[in-house]
């Protein structure tokens, strides 16, 4: 995983330590020397969020948190500062530092923790000799008596789910094809005790989902269908919520051919599917009691001598047809699949996730995910509370009747792109006719890959999704 983290039983004197303080009387109490106390005051008065005192044989950082403002957003600033500590703690090559909280709330401490670790992530397997520049923290030391063992034990549980999560998005396809992505999977799931079933190319012809097999033509790789699922015997739901992700391992455009610059990072069209396998992997590792669905379409998306074609007649898993005009709006073509399979659970509710437009990207940047709902009004609250928690955050785009006009189709059902606007919508507005329950969609297409690291989101693959599905579950407890 890349960093350990346990409680400590005692404060070593003389090692590498944090300490987390609200004010001046709590830096006053950490022993330190006239000179260094004096030096962290007026340090901090400039405005530093983190003081850093070499004391040759070991090293303080003393974090000052004196955020305004709602609680979520202070804990989203706990989190940053997390990751600020992080960075010091790297450049001065410390191996195991400890955290003590001086004025920390619990809250707040958790946050800080959380920062850190999910900032520490590297994805290295591709480099090598001198470019293989490896993080030097490996441990954290928790001395503070609030914070629980099922504490720190939830902290690891979260932190592998989302290192797992962008494993997944950061790989090439040249490794993580369809089945390689059903195998991550199958391993995770392993590990947590959940039941994983793969359905090969065979078994999903056999089954006639139209869109997943239109979109994998054009493919030497077969396409597999992944179902995760956590039922315990002590859920407190009988009928499920299904998680459903976009899994479309790489994706040229198909004939529909997307200019080079537009394919380099297109390995991260799969960063749906990759999120419900870690929020799943979070669920179910931390045994959290609710009867929960994973399912994952997989496929690539490529423009080979049997592609499927724009002008192109495609039954879907329903009986229904597709008119395809793009082969580019792909993501939605697997999905629909999904969530007409879905049906078969009586779902208590749907929320697929996926890097399905452009437009959401270029309507909200990175920051959030475009959020849309039907008949789901109470559990779209809940999720974008959840979203505001870990600053995953959801901007609700409507899911208005007038919109469906624009993917109707002269020769079949409907058409799989509408027109020039409100790209995001159509896109949703698609979708929802392959339910019949209460569904949520949610288009991570803006933050689902980072061109620079945001704090404790790392460059590439942000994870984005598993720590909201995770929340939104563990909520349901409470």
């Amino acid at each position: 995983m890349g960093i350990l983290i346990e409680k400590a039983a005692q404060k070593a004197v003389t090692a590498d330590i944090i300490f987390l303080t609200k004010s001046s009387t709590d830096i006053a109490d950490l022993g330190l020397e006239k000179q260094e106390l004096d030096f962290a005051k007026r340090e901090i008065k400039e405005g530093k969020e983190v003081v850093e005192i070499n004391r040759f044989k070991s090293r303080v950082f003393i974090v000052q948190f004196k955020s305004k403002g709602a609680t979520l957003n202070k804990n989203e600033a706990a989190r940053a500062m997390g990751n600020t500590a992080l960075l010091m703690v790297n450049k001065a090559k410390i191996e195991k530092v400890t955290v003590s909280s001086v004025g920390f709330s619990k809250a707040h401490a958790i946050a800080f923790l959380e920062g850190m670790m999910l900032g520490n992530y590297q994805f290295l397997k591709y480099k090598t000799g001198d470019n293989k520049k490896v993080n030097s923290l490996k441990k954290i030391l928790v001395f503070y008596g609030d914070i629980s063992k099922e504490d720190i034990v939830e902290l690891e549980i979260i932190t592998k789910a989302v290192y797992s999560t962008r494993d997944m998005v950061n790989e090439p396809d040249s490794y993580m094809t369809a089945v390689q992505l059903a195998e991550e999977a199958k391993t995770l799931g392993k590990d947590a005790g959940a039941k994983v079933e793969v359905f090969n190319k065979k078994k999903i012809e056999s089954l006639k989902m139209g869109g997943l097999l239109a979109v994998n033509r054009g493919s030497i790789d077969p396409p597999t269908f992944t179902i995760y699922e956590w039922k315990p015997k002590n859920a407190i739901n009988t009928k499920p919520y299904i998680f459903v992700g976009k899994g479309v391992v790489y994706d040229t455009g198909g004939l529909s051919l997307k200019p080079s610059n537009f394919m380099d990072t297109m390995k991260c069209d799969m960063a749906g599917a990759a999120a419900v396998i870690g929020g799943m992997y979070a669920i179910s590792k931390a045994k959290l009691p609710v009867y929960v669905i994973g399912m994952i379409p997989a496929t690539d998306n490529r423009p080979d001598g049997n592609a499927y074609t724009p002008g192109d007649v495609v039954t879907m898993f329903d009986g229904s047809t597709v008119e395809v005009l793009n082969t580019d709006a792909e993501g939605r073509m697997i999905l629909a699949d999904a969530l007409s399979y879905a049906k078969k659970y009586d779902p208590e509710l749907v929320v697929d996730m996926a890097t399905l437009t452009g437009a959401a990207a270029r309507a909200i940047g990175t920051q959030a995910m475009v959020g849309m709902k039907v008949k789901s009004d109470k559990e779209f609250d809940n999720i974008s509370k959840s979203g505001d928690r870990v600053h995953e955050r959801i901007v609700e785009f409507p899911m208005w009747d007038e919109y469906a006009e624009q993917i109707k189709s002269e020769i079949a059902d409907r058409k799989n792109i509408g027109g020039a606007e409100a790209g995001a919508i159509t896109a949703g507005k698609f979708l929802e006719h392959f339910t019949d329950y209460p569904y949520i969609h949610l288009d991570i297409a803006g933050p689902a890959f980072l061109s620079k690291a945001s704090s404790y989101r790392t460059v590439g693959g942000s994870g984005v999704g598993t720590r909201l599905f995770y929340d939104f579950i563990k909520s349901k407890v409470k």
